[in-house]
């Protein structure tokens, strides 16, 4: 059961990603509202792939990328950036501090869905 960790200040956003992954068998989809709450969830669960919107208040999905990178336990952990950012300098930077995908807003299901089961092997 794979454990995945949605991060994304707008409430609305987050609850259609959520129930998107429900399709996903058997996976646990833990929510977080920006980087800071993301960091406290990690320190109580372990997760296999991060899906993080770029643009939030106190940490940003950049910092966070760039943490996790450096946390020995998620360096090789799937991270898929999901933004409104369709700039393709924002993809370059992203890509280049560890993001694994970078996927714009409004979201594909299918796309997505095949992304995330390509990072767990599905």
């Amino acid at each position: 059961m794979p454990n995945i960790l949605l991060v994304d200040d707008s409430p609305a956003t987050r609850q259609l990603i959520s129930f998107v992954l429900r399709k996903l068998p058997n996976a646990n989809v833990i929510e977080a509202h920006d980087g800071t709450d993301a960091l406290k969830k990690l320190s109580s669960m372990t997760f296999d792939i991060f899906l993080l919107d770029i643009n939030m208040p106190i940490m940003d999905g950049l910092k966070l990328v760039g943490m996790l990178r450096n946390d020995h336990r998620y360096k090789e952990t799937p991270v898929i950036i999901i933004t409104a950012e369709g700039a393709e300098e924002d993809r370059k930077k992203a890509l280049s501090i560890g993001a694994n995908a970078y996927i714009t807003k409004p979201v594909q299901t299918q796309e997505l869905l095949k992304t995330i089961n390509q990072f767990l092997g599905k």
